[in-house]
């Protein structure tokens, strides 16, 4: 029997616990959303502050020298590059996770297409259950080229290896798939999968919305070939901050992207008609980038600082285990269905759980503080965000849990708007 003086106590040894110090969160919740938005940093509001009124306010167009506006971009991917297993030299922060995969699939395509024995390649592979934006990214580019490029949705990242076999695998140009699965929490085995894709001549993007700042991920250890990952989640950039792209030094001279803005020129204040690439991972931005947003993620970066991701990890997968156990001891009465894998080598940083009615039940969640989200159909989502979530968090979210269903406190025909 797990009691709340255990969680107490745990809280109490927990080496992580000051972090969360680190954060700026209101009273009277417990925030297990960090999987679809990171909590605020303490120190945002300030930078934010001295971005609006001293660099921009007093110093104006000169801070994009004196207050190091210019290398924004790349300092930020020097600092994610550790948290991901890639170089220094192999990240950089700009555009959305959206418009950073539309790079990376055309420049997997433009790779295998002017590689002979690879040019009559026309696949894209992928899951049915990616997250949405990233399908609609690949439709809309394979619709714009009109060149004989197919989409080709799997039901599931099992019937992968068979899908790359024979004569249909010869077909398959780039594999993009996401590393730990946003509805369901799954986290697939990068390396043997990228392994595979590898051996049927195809390249490998993974998307890493949810991985990255929550588990180990060893980009260059897996031998991917292309990432992308957004900030405002685990990294905790705040809502609607610009993405990452990783490209590896062996694929820099080759790679190329279609969004070929002023920023990625060689010489940019040149000004001159022609597009001429710079050299390495600046290649993968475009256009003029966005300061204040991209100062606020630095204050998110600089908390990891002083933790490792082994540590982060470890607690998550812990936080996740007591979820999990004082789910089954409290609330095995209830029609709660576990969709997220038990084993810890299959699992991200959230659970996630079904209910018939849990967009209902996820609201009067909402309701009394205990804030998680919802996905269809039925799939109630709890992220644990080991740099301020604790081990009291989860005891009392799920005693919130236990008497709403218990007492049947929420609304069945609640009105479905927006959700977080």
């Amino acid at each position: 029997m797990i009691t709340r003086q255990d969680c107490l106590a745990l809280d109490a040894a927990d080496p992580l616990a000051p972090q969360r110090n680190a954060f700026a969160l209101p009273d009277g919740v417990i925030y297990l959303d960090g999987n679809s938005l990171g909590a605020r940093p303490r120190a945002a509001l300030q930078r934010a502050q001295d971005v609006i009124a001293a660099e921009w306010g007093n110093d104006l167009i000169r801070s994009w020298n004196t207050a190091g506006w210019y290398d924004l971009p790349q300092r930020l991917g020097t600092l994610i590059a550790p948290l991901i297993g890639a170089a220094a030299d192999e990240v950089v922060v700009t555009d959305s996770t959206s418009v950073n995969l539309f790079k990376a699939l055309a420049a997997s395509l433009k790779m295998q297409a002017d590689a002979p024995a690879h040019a009559a390649r026309r696949i894209i592979l992928t899951e049915r259950d990616n997250f949405p934006s990233d399908i609609y990214m690949a439709e809309g580019l394979i619709g714009w080229l009109e060149r004989g490029y197919e989409l080709r949705l799997l039901d599931s990242w099992a019937d992968l290896p068979a899908a790359l076999e024979g004569d249909a695998g010869a077909q398959v140009a780039v594999v993009m798939l996401t590393h730990v699965n946003y509805r369901t929490g799954r986290m697939l085995d990068m390396k043997t999968i990228t392994a595979q894709i590898h051996a049927a001549g195809a390249l490998a993007i993974w998307d890493l919305a949810h991985s990255a700042g929550a588990v180990e991920v060893d980009l260059n250890g897996a031998n991917a070939d292309f990432a992308v990952g957004c900030t405002y989640k685990f990294l905790n950039g705040g809502p609607g901050a610009p993405a990452f792209i990783w490209v590896p030094q062996r694929h820099h001279a080759q790679f190329t992207q279609p969004l070929t803005g002023w920023w990625a020129h060689r010489q940019p204040f040149a000004m001159q008609p022609a597009f001429a690439p710079v050299a390495g991972i600046k290649r993968a931005m475009c256009g003029t980038q966005p300061v204040v947003a991209l100062a606020l993620i630095e204050c998110g970066l600089a908390v990891f600082q002083d933790v490792t991701m082994a540590a982060l990890r470890k607690k998550s997968l812990a936080l996740s285990d007591l979820f999990l156990a004082l789910l089954e001891q409290e609330c095995a009465a209830h029609p709660l269905e576990l969709i997220t894998p038990r084993n810890h080598a299959d699992r991200g940083s959230q659970v996630s759980v079904t209910h018939p009615h849990g967009y209902a039940v996820m609201q009067a969640l909402i309701a009394r503080g205990v804030i998680g989200d919802y996905r269809e159909p039925q799939v109630m989502r709890f992220g644990f965000t080991p740099l301020y979530t604790g081990y009291d968090d989860v005891w009392q979210a799920v005693m919130v849990l236990k008497d709403i269903l218990d007492r049947s406190d929420y609304q069945v025909d609640a009105k479905r708007t927006a959700v977080t």
